[in-house]
């Protein structure tokens, strides 16, 4: 038997991100309106009040490098 077989070693079942969502999987999109030029957009997370949500276009503008 190998390290792989059943211990769920890097090569084995054990390991990794099953489902959706994980790397590789579809991203569920949430819609919301962009806090900056008010159009409709989807988001990759589930917007919460009080916090701006910004577009694909308007995000770079308000990036904190």
């Amino acid at each position: 038997m190998s390290y792989d077989d059943d211990r769920g070693g890097y090569g084995g079942r054990g390991g990794g991100r099953g489902g959706s969502g994980g790397y590789g999987g579809p991203r569920e999109s949430h819609p919301a309106i962009c806090s900056d030029c008010g159009k409709e957009c989807e988001v990759p997370f589930k917007p919460s009040e009080g916090r701006p949500v910004y577009c694909r276009d308007c995000f770079p503008k308000h990036k904190k490098f």
